[in-house]
């Protein structure tokens, strides 16, 4: 029986929009098939925004590692009635046999910066546009927001609440990984949890305490249960006797060796709220059991609760996190930058594209902190590119680097662990000022002098080309 909500592996090729299709058959039956660049780059960081995060890139290398046209795929597009045979046995033996240079997971890059390209025959590398936007753009946009909760909360627990709230499936799953590679403690996504060996976290419903004639039997029932995963959730009716109940039972379940966990606030005043809870629990000899709270939380409200003091241990965090409530669209694009040996250029108003193949240096401090970027030419040398830096640098690093060559992976995948410890570090290296919520400051991106003159060159070449 075949069920809608279901993702076959086999469709992903079909992960496209109509006109990738429609201009792959063009360039086949003009034989525009020589190798190509495209690379992907945010045009512009969403507003207070002052960094993001790299993500989603190797969800994307699962997927182009087994990429195909499978025999049901090419009768579906038969059906349409829009393409030669000629073309749809071309697309059935189509395989990704392609580069890919990329940004790891877990780095942080700017407006600008290519953070993928992809290098292949012209059609291949076409195909991909769609799926490399939904895949990368979106797990980028949620691991950076998630990361401005990290700041946030300094040092205290964050969970991943927003799988109900989120736009799909897919999307819940991107930010349960995106959230935990940025440092989140968890998520309440048990699929998420199967998949990416993420710890699991959760609570209860409102609805089981409703279900029951007497909270406190609610609670006594819910730690029988689980005496393990016991915090309880407080505020169904009134908070402060709701907290009273969760200390009465508590009292109850040490004395069988068992100590209650927590206990949640989910509305309310939780500044004041969690400082009569605290006093509760402490007055009575709970001073181990920890303070959770959510409902409507994001970056801000968390800064305002820890910049007030709030005695929170944790804080649940989801519709604001899984929809990136106040950017809720991260504005990238993925254009062609080299065709048939050369560069090729954009120049809309507004959407100008950088020509050619590009690598970006990224320079370190005497500090040891993150001092600047330039965006180069992908064949220019390093350590020419290094003197180009206008300021004292200790070391220049290259960012992207090759990821798949010929179609394959041409190193270890690394574990979501490793990515997250990437971030850490990238994270612990970025000026203060750049992680600022509201009002951070710009860091510096510039372009090589090549670039420059390509680009010139290049917008000269666009004119005579418009001019027919």
């Amino acid at each position: 029986m075949l069920v809608d909500l279901r993702f076959d592996s086999g469709e992903v090729p079909l992960v496209t929009d109509l006109y990738e299709l429609t201009m792959a058959a063009s360039y086949f039956e003009l034989g525009f098939n020589d190798r190509a660049c495209f690379g992907m780059s945010a045009r512009r960081l969403p507003l207070h925004r002052g960094f993001l995060v790299a993500a989603g890139l190797e969800r994307l290398l699962e997927v182009l590692e087994h990429f195909r046209f499978e025999p049901s795929v090419i009768e579906y597009l038969d059906s349409l009635k829009l393409f030669s045979s000629r073309f749809l046995d071309y697309l059935g033996s189509l395989r990704f046999t392609g580069d890919i240079h990329a940004m790891p997971e877990g780095r942080l890059f700017f407006g600008q910066e290519p953070i993928i390209e992809v290098h292949a025959s012209l059609i291949e590398a076409q195909l991909l546009e769609t799926l490399v936007i939904n895949q990368i753009g979106m797990a980028s946009l949620i691991a950076s927001k998630a990361a401005r909760c990290v700041i946030a909360a300094h040092g205290k627990k964050l969970i991943d609440f927003g799988l109900r709230r989120s736009q799909g499936i897919d999307a819940g799953l991107i930010a349960a990984r995106s959230s935990y590679l940025v440092g989140f403690d968890g998520t309440s996504n048990v699929l998420a949890g199967r998949r990416y060996t993420i710890p699991l976290y959760g609570t209860m419903a409102h609805s089981y305490i409703m279900a029951h004639d007497s909270e406190r039997h609610a609670f006594e029932h819910f730690v029988s249960h689980f005496p393990n995963l016991s915090t309880l959730l407080v505020d169904t009716y009134d908070t402060v006797r709701g907290v009273e109940n969760a200390a009465a039972v508590a009292r109850t379940v040490q004395k069988e060796g068992f100590n209650l966990q927590g206990v949640r606030l989910d509305s309310g005043d939780l500044a004041s709220l969690s400082r009569k809870a605290r006093k509760i629990l402490d007055d009575n000899d709970l001073k181990q059991t920890s303070i959770f709270a959510s409902g409507n939380l994001n970056e801000y409200k968390i800064a305002d609760l820890v910049g007030a003091g709030a005695p929170i241990d944790s804080f649940g965090i989801g519709t604001d996190l899984v929809v990136s409530a106040d950017a809720p669209a991260l504005d990238v694009a993925y254009k062609l930058n080299e065709y048939a040996g050369k560069p090729r250029l954009k120049t809309s108003e507004g959407k100008l594209t950088l020509p050619g193949r590009k690598q970006v240096f990224r320079a370190i401090g005497r500090d040891g902190g993150l001092a600047g970027d330039i965006i180069a030419l992908a064949d220019e040398d390093p350590g020419a590119v290094s003197k180009e830096f206008t300021y004292e640098v200790s070391d220049v690093v290259s960012l992207m680097s090759v990821q798949m060559k010929d179609g394959h992976r041409v190193m270890p995948r690394p574990t979501l662990l490793e990515s997250r410890e990437r971030f850490q570090q990238n994270l612990a290296r970025l000026n203060l000022k750049c992680k600022e919520l509201t009002a951070p400051a710009v860091y510096p991106v510039a372009y090589s002098h090549a670039l420059e003159d390509m680009l010139m060159k290049q917008k000269h070449e666009a004119a005579l080309c418009s001019a027919g």
